[in-house]
């Protein structure tokens, strides 16, 4: 499948709308059975307080730390091919936040692929997300773990 740096085939930060097409067709290949895919969607709720809108930060160094971590990931799992991006600025209901694409000649290795990869984005990328509530109130929240 070649290594890391070819396999990783996007990742970015960004103002502009993510679409997870994009994504699936960054990562096609014809030795590739299997795309997995996650869609962070914003939503309209937050632990029982309903949400109007929000709006991502992200820090100078989001777009270097989110390609680290992804080519990371492409050197954890060697047969796959991966795709992720994060938007940062003002986000309404129903947006893409974060979106990811992998594929790999099976399944299981896609799955795997794609969960440690959302999982190490929330983790590690310094991007912060402030949601305003339907009762007027907001709250800053740590994208980060």
């Amino acid at each position: 499948m070649g290594e890391a740096a070819e396999r990783l085939r996007h990742a970015g930060v960004t103002t502009a709308v993510i679409e997870v097409a994009a994504m699936v067709e960054a990562v096609a290949d014809p030795r590739c059975g299997a795309v997995v895919t996650f869609d962070g969607v914003v939503r309209d709720h937050d632990e029982g307080r309903g949400v109007t809108a929000l709006t991502y930060t992200a820090h100078p160094s989001a777009q270097e730390v989110l390609a680290q971590v992804a080519h990371g990931i492409a050197e954890r799992f060697p047969d796959v091919r991966l795709a992720v991006a994060h938007r940062h600025g003002p986000l309404a209901i129903g947006d893409s936040a974060l979106v990811a694409a992998v594929a790999a000649p099976h399944r299981k290795a896609a799955f795997a692929a794609c969960d440690a990869l959302v999982d190490e984005v929330k983790a590690q990328v310094p991007i912060w997300k402030h949601q305003r509530f339907t009762d007027g109130t907001d709250e800053w929240v740590g994208a980060l773990g």
